[in-house]
């Protein structure tokens, strides 16, 4: 059995994903002796918590970890859910990472200067602490799925796979952000009547004049434009993402083309009541507010083709393909075929384990670029922690460079020489085991 009771670490990492192997890439390279801290495996949750038709929403030449970037043979593809966890597990064997796998978290606190960790295979220390276990921790349902019939089939998103788990009839998604989205088209493309509860996210044109509307962005900057740049940067930072596909190599998804194929579209849900669904009146709002959003991306590129007069070929704007008329507002589960409900409505955080003052009022860690307020804790991946691309492939990488740089100008603990070379990929034992390096302790 793996024991971690009674290690002391300079750094100990919790979370063995993308964030702490790319924090973990960062430290080995530096030299600074510390504990990757993994309660499943690396790629774990890429395979757990998406459905099988998943594939990323930007192209796979984004997916840049800190040296072990994309060597595919389809950078301007879109990896598909395996692949990506493949990809993630790869990258956990590429470097003498100090993985420990199969080990939980539970307590977090600090005892004078030294941060004491808690675990499911005993207690450890470390001076400092790098938390990165991401902002998808907790599947939310509203309460009132509690009010719904109790022979409806009810499952989060998280834990929806394909339309053959469901049982046959109609189906209820309530959440048009990306999962929504793509599982509406799963199953409608599979032959299932589907009915959709529309929400406010944004969507954005999978291509515009000629390159993927990623490539303009990039080219612009966007991607590289730093939270503290936005004068609503907590808005940004709870911003629903804009859906799109990656799916057959790439597409927009409209909402009003899958209502032409037959999708019944709805509002905001709002209530439920012996068996009624009501929705707010908000459908027509929100498709006019996601087709808005999208055309001024395209405004935004267009105007930095003119300005650094740049060819690109002509296209056609986007003319809405359907209205929604008189919306439905509600829906009597009696008077249709629905057999289940798939509830996209998202994911929050749980950091109730970490017993130290960092949080806001909403429960968010409150910090500057990872950095909070109390000495040596730090927290990486998280959305928007410094730009777009920092809860992402892309963008992570930068994020665990700047932490890097704050830990190793504070570390004491020991440093060992580096038995490797930066931006090389070697294979190291498997991933689960406890790696006997000079930092780490079998």
């Amino acid at each position: 059995m793996t024991t971690v009771d009674g290690l002391h670490r300079t750094v100990a990492i919790i979370g063995g994903g993308q964030a702490g192997l790319s924090m973990s890439h960062r430290l080995t390279r530096d030299g600074v002796d510390h504990i990757v801290l993994e309660r499943e495996s690396p790629g774990h949750e890429w395979r757990s918590r998406r459905w099988d038709s998943f594939c990323l929403v930007t192209p796979n030449r984004q997916c840049d970890l800190p040296g072990f970037p994309y060597a595919g043979g389809d950078p301007d593809g879109f990896m598909a859910r395996d692949e990506v966890a493949a990809y993630v597990e790869d990258y956990a064997r590429s470097f003498p990472c100090p993985l420990v796998t199969g080990v939980d978290v539970t307590l977090l606190r600090r005892d004078g200067t030294t941060f004491v960790l808690s675990t499911s295979h005993g207690e450890l220390t470390a001076d400092q602490v790098v938390v990165a276990t991401g902002p998808y921790q907790v599947p939310l349902i509203p309460r009132l799925a509690e009010r719904l019939p109790p022979g409806l089939t009810q499952l989060h998103s998280s834990a929806y796979r394909n339309p053959r788990q469901l049982p046959d009839g109609e189906v209820l998604v309530v959440g048009s952000g990306q999962s929504g989205c793509q599982i509406a088209e799963d199953l409608q493309l599979a032959g299932r009547a589907v009915h959709l509860s529309v929400g406010g996210a944004p969507r954005v044109a999978r291509r515009y004049r000629g390159r993927d509307v990623v490539d303009w962005l990039e080219d612009m900057g966007h991607y590289r434009r730093g939270i503290d740049e936005f004068s609503d940067a907590d808005a940004v930072r709870f911003r629903a993402n804009h859906y799109v596909t990656g799916r057959d190599g790439g597409r927009d998804i409209d909402l009003r083309a899958f209502a032409l194929a037959g999708m019944r579209l709805y509002g905001r849900l709002s209530d439920v009541d012996s068996g009624v669904v009501r929705f707010l009146p908000d459908l027509r709002e929100n498709l006019d507010g996601a087709d808005a959003v999208s055309e001024g991306i395209k405004d935004s590129i267009d105007a930095y083709l003119e300005l650094h007069g740049i060819e690109a070929p002509a296209e056609r704007r986007y003319v809405p393909v359907w209205d929604p008329g008189d919306e439905p507002a509600e829906l009597a589960l009696d008077d249709t075929g629905i057999t289940s409900v798939v509830w996209a409505t998202g994911f929050g955080m749980d950091h109730r384990w970490i017993e130290v003052p960092v949080f806001d009022g909403r429960g968010y860690p409150a910090h500057e670029r990872g950095v909070t307020g109390c000495p040596g804790l730090y927290f990486l991946g998280l959305p928007w922690q410094h730009t777009w691309g920092s809860g992402r492939f892309s963008g992570v990488g930068r994020d665990a460079e700047h932490l890097a740089r704050r830990i190793t100008d504070t570390a004491p603990g020991t440093r060992f020489d580096v038995p490797w070379i930066a931006g090389t990929r070697r294979n190291t034992c498997p991933a689960g085991a406890v790696r006997t390096s000079p930092h780490t302790v079998a």
